[in-house]
């Protein structure tokens, strides 16, 4: 028999090697080429909802041959603000993440996301502690012959009817302990000749309980690893908690991000403004020069000369092509977020057009519409000085980076408290009690029944009981994989920590940077004004020494590129002293304060408020005795302020244009700036009220 399996193990090995070889010469006969055109062919998938990408409302675009009059739509920052976090879901930003990574763009969905996350959300965790009821039903028919006549009851022939119902409710609580509820209902009518019955009933519930006493024990245990068994796996509704608190960190860096480029593209297309204002000017003042040396030229007076005629109009030409491009721009990168600074850092590139385009993606707004957004609030001129001790305080407390880092810390913690409970071992308590009942049926209503007529009787009866007491322990020889476990924790603990620190590092580079940045900013506003009136007087000078013949032509020209210089830079330097403030706010972790953005959760849906409601009605609260428990503590919350500035006392020179400037230096805005998402009503008022910036909720939790 042994020789003759090996011979059929043979044959089957053979089989199967000459099939294999016989498929790879049939796969020979089809074209590869065949295979490969259809494999490769580009599907697109039917969707259930219209995905137009350009809405209707989307015109062409303004270009340099379609500009003309236009309907200007002037916007102050507050408004701009205030449209681009009403409009943005999604929070673009402009290197084009939403087209690269989509992944990895930023939205307000984040932290609903982690909430509801089915694999390491809140609910999912508590979910481990719900009871679970299972029950099941089987039914089976026997009929074989025995070689021994004890096995079948006394008959060889055996022939049987058999069933089998379970049902059980098991619990696990917050302490590690397993709670059973089982009920057994047993069938069996068979022809074994020593039965006292034809068939007979069994019914018993029993009570379980497995309480473990060193690994696996505690309730601060559960709520940090759940009910995993495996050291290194820990998934307790500490960790979820923790998981949703750093995807909120997540979202306010996304936001502070978002607000920042916003007002950076603002900045940006002010500044384009101003720049071809100066450009205008400077190219107007060519072409009148040029049409008076033409006319020279034409008469053949003296300073007519063909070089100054053809000097002139390369001066013109030159101040055209620069219109030209401060009106369309070229596609640059602008100011934007880590383009040389956190918060960024001002380029000054890019036309009218690029940056009122540029904004409007921000704003999520139709790219055009037939109008063109021009900004009418002026850049900060007063200046500021910043308290650094109050700086860094701030930035240490109120810099959501930090915050997000702090919780990864926390989070490294408990899961180095967790698995240095998988170092004991695993000791368990079980006890079982269980209640009998037997009958020739399962139930009869009738009283005064022989015993064993039916089981339930006999179940009631209680004469037969049962318990079980006793204890399970595991131990693993060494630990290994405790032990590396908890090496883990421990050097993801040091990274984290270390990681705080060196970010903590960063924070004061940048905030010094901006610092500096600040008071350069300002010494250069007044340096470029200086330099721009100077500019226009020896303009003026030269002009009309060149009207009296005693200065060649050249130094009118030179006059009028060094003022139209002058002119781009002073507007340039404001804009970046404007936005070296902003940075500040940014690096010290206040910028949503300092425009009064707030966030907070928007509204659940109706029902979950009246489903909550009932929850809380029905909840026991545990008693718990806190001279023997202390609660772990897992978060706080503190109080944050907003850095105070003083002001210098000697203001800037008069500019051509009034600027407002306001008292209220810690803002250096107008009392009445409060961009955000959703005003919330005040009901003592009718005037608006600082907004909140609300993301959508985790609706698949209705109590909280």
């Amino acid at each position: 028999m042994h020789r003759l399996a090996m011979v059929f193990g043979l044959f089957a090995f053979v089989t199967a090697a000459v099939g294999c070889r016989s498929d790879k010469q049939r796969l020979k006969l089809y074209p590869l080429a065949d295979c490969a055109a259809t494999s490769i062919e580009i599907e697109y998938p039917d969707l259930d909802v219209c995905t137009d990408v350009a809405p209707p409302e989307t015109g062409p675009p303004l270009t340099i041959g379609r500009f003309g009059a236009r309907d200007y739509w002037d916007l102050h920052l507050e408004e701009v603000l205030r449209t681009a976090l009403t409009n943005s879901k999604v929070l673009t930003d402009l290197g084009g993440t939403v087209i690269r990574a989509p992944d990895a763009a930023a939205t307000l969905y984040g932290p609903a996301l982690q909430e509801t996350d089915p694999r390491y959300g809140v609910e999912a965790a508590l979910s481990a502690f719900d009871a679970q009821f299972s029950t099941s039903a089987f039914f089976e028919k026997n009929d074989r012959a025995l070689n021994n006549q004890f096995f079948g009851g006394g008959t060889r022939l055996l022939v049987q009817d058999a069933a089998v119902f379970q049902s059980q409710l098991t619990k696990r609580t917050a302490t590690g302990a397993e709670l059973t509820l089982r009920k057994y209902v047993e069938y069996d009518a068979n022809n074994a000749p020593g039965n006292a019955f034809p068939s007979a009933w069994n019914v018993n519930p029993e009570f379980e309980m497995r309480v473990p006493l060193l690994q696996g024990a505690g309730a601060e245990f559960n709520r940090i690893a759940g009910p995993s068994t495996t050291p290194g796996l820990l998934g307790g509704v500490l960790l979820a908690r923790i998981n949703t608190d750093i995807s909120v960190a997540d979202l306010q860096i996304a936001v502070c991000d978002y607000v920042s480029n916003v007002e950076n593209a603002y900045w940006d297309l002010y500044y384009a403004y101003r720049d071809l204002d100066s450009k205008i000017a400077a190219r107007d003042t060519a072409l009148e020069t040029w049409r008076r040396t033409r006319a020279l030229f034409e008469a053949g007076r003296r300073g007519g000369e063909a070089e100054n005629e053809a000097q002139a109009r390369e001066q013109y030409f030159r101040f055209e092509e620069e219109v030209q491009d401060a009106l369309t721009g070229r596609i640059v990168d602008g100011t934007q977020t880590d383009n040389g600074s956190r918060a960024g850092t001002f380029r000054g590139t890019g036309g009218v057009q690029v940056a009122e385009r540029r904004l409007r993606l921000l704003m999520g707004i139709p790219i055009s519409d037939g109008r063109l957004i021009r900004p009418i609030d002026e850049p900060a001129v007063v200046p500021i000085q910043f308290d650094w001790n109050q700086v860094v305080a701030d930035a240490l407390s109120a810099r959501a980076e930090l915050r997000q880092q702090r919780w990864r810390i926390k989070m490294r913690q408990l899961e180095l408290k967790g698995n240095r409970n998988f170092l004991l071992p695993q000791l368990d308590v079980v006890g079982r009690y269980r209640w009998r009942g037997f009958g020739h049926d399962l139930i009869d209503p009738k009283g005064n029944n022989p015993p064993f007529d039916n089981a339930f009787e006999t179940l009631m009866d209680g004469d037969f009981q049962e318990w079980q007491l006793g204890v399970e322990l595991t131990v693993p020889i060494g630990h290994r994989r405790a032990h590396a476990a908890v090496r883990n924790a421990q050097l993801n603990l040091a990274r984290e920590q270390a990681i705080l620190k060196e970010q903590q590092r960063v924070i004061l580079h940048d905030l010094s940077n901006g610092i500096s940045d600040v008071e350069r900013a300002e010494a250069v506003v007044r340096t470029t004004y200086n330099r721009r009136v100077a500019a226009a007087q020896q303009l003026a000078a030269v002009q009309a020494a060149y009207d009296a013949g005693d200065v060649p032509l050249d130094r009118v020209l030179d006059g009028q590129r060094r003022r139209a210089d002058a002119e781009s830079r002073h507007h340039r330097a404001r804009v970046e002293f404007a936005l070296a403030i902003k940075n500040v706010h940014y690096d010290k972790g206040t910028l949503l304060d300092y425009y009064r953005i707030y966030m907070a959760e928007g509204a659940w849906p109706g029902i979950a408020y009246h489903d909550a409601a009932q929850r809380q009605a029905l909840q026991v609260q545990p008693c718990i005795d806190y001279r023997l428990h202390r609660p772990l503590t897992v978060a706080s919350s503190t109080q944050q302020t907003v850095m105070p500035v003083t002001s210098a006392v000697e203001p800037l020179p008069p500019l051509e244009q009034a600027t407002e400037l306001h008292s209220d230096q810690s803002t250096a805005r107008s009392p009445r700036f409060q961009p955000g998402l959703v005003p919330l009503p005040d009901v003592n008022s009718s005037v608006a009220s600082p907004v909140s910036f609300q993301a959508p909720p985790a609706t698949a939790n209705y109590a909280r």
